[in-house]
């Protein structure tokens, strides 16, 4: 698949993401991993295509997954967790989408400085990073849930339900 359709693809997937989460939805416990586990696979799949993957790509590319993660885990402070209907229910909020923003803006300069210290760009596959940043987010909300003492909402029959 070409870079762009799949940079596009990745992008879509996010927007709906974040615009679900804005709005509000039950917090479904195979949701909260399962984007940031295809994102994370596809993204090693990708560097393991690489032909030739160096020091440098490698250095660039564990700092922008420490920074991805933590930027992740900082929007999921940001991120309100509620009860309804007895089971938990997930809201991002203002501040969320702006730490989102930020994350954006972070890593297309840690982007820019990898490829201009001789970092190769696919080194860095787009759908890594959205990845690494949606595990260190759903690693806080699911610690978040688990004080609240609230189950997580059972999945729903189809995939495109909006509940």
């Amino acid at each position: 698949m070409r870079t762009w359709l799949s940079i596009a693809l990745v992008v879509a997937a996010v927007i709906v993401i974040v615009a679900r989460r804005l709005r509000g939805e039950p917090l479904v416990a195979r949701e909260v991993y399962g984007a940031p586990l295809v994102l994370l696979a596809i993204g090693v799949y990708g560097l393991a295509k690489l032909e030739n993957f160096t020091f440098t790509d490698g250095a660039w590319l564990v700092l922008g997954s420490v920074v991805g993660g933590g930027l992740g885990a900082v929007r999921a402070t940001t991120t309100k967790l509620f009860e309804r209907d007895g089971v938990l229910w997930l809201r991002y909020t203002g501040w969320t989408f702006g730490v989102w923003m930020l994350s954006m803006v972070v890593n297309f300069g840690i982007g820019f400085l990898a490829t201009t210290a001789g970092a190769h760009p696919d080194a860095r596959p787009v759908t890594l990073s959205i990845g690494v940043s949606l595990l260190g987010e759903a690693l806080v909300i699911s610690r978040r849930a688990k004080t609240t003492g609230l189950p997580y909402a059972p999945p729903s029959d189809s995939v495109l339900s909006r509940r």
